[in-house]
């Protein structure tokens, strides 16, 4: 009953504000500020309000929501074990056990394919032209020729 008050006074008071608003022509504003202060009034014409009210003051609802986090603790608890026993030793079984197809044979391209001496050498910027060597990119290549492209 009470909560039920409480959100049609805030709604009166919120058309009141957007009646002010509208005053002052800032109809825009007004009219946002009345959709907000309808809705305390839906929530209570729908029941939501006195449900939330019964379930704030319920023991029982406050001991499920202390089952949920229980819960909840177990889950996170559960996985950050599984992630600190795959991080300590099992790291390469992770890696095969989680390979999409280990086993499976290079795709075919059905066409023509370039060989390597076709493509360019790495560039490298003016400034470390002759300082440094140009940066090796054959782990990517490898990974290119691996799928095909």
């Amino acid at each position: 009953m009470i909560a039920e008050t409480v959100c049609s006074a805030v709604s009166a008071a919120g058309l009141g504000i957007a009646v002010v608003t509208a005053y002052r022509r800032r109809f825009l504003a007004a009219a946002r500020l009345a959709a907000y202060s309808l809705v305390p009034v839906g929530l209570v014409m729908t029941g939501v309000v006195g449900w939330l009210a019964d379930t704030a003051l319920s023991p029982t609802a406050w001991a499920g929501f202390g089952v949920l986090a229980a819960a909840w603790l177990l889950f996170a608890g559960t996985r950050a074990v599984e992630r600190r026993r795959a991080g300590a030793g099992g790291r390469a079984e992770a890696a095969g056990r989680d390979a999409v197809a280990p086993a499976a044979p290079a795709p075919s391209l059905g066409g023509k394919v370039r060989p390597a001496t076709d493509r360019a050498a790495p560039r490298t910027t003016s400034s470390r032209a002759g300082s440094e060597p140009a940066e090796d990119f054959s782990d990517i290549e490898a990974i290119l020729k691996k799928h095909g492209i």
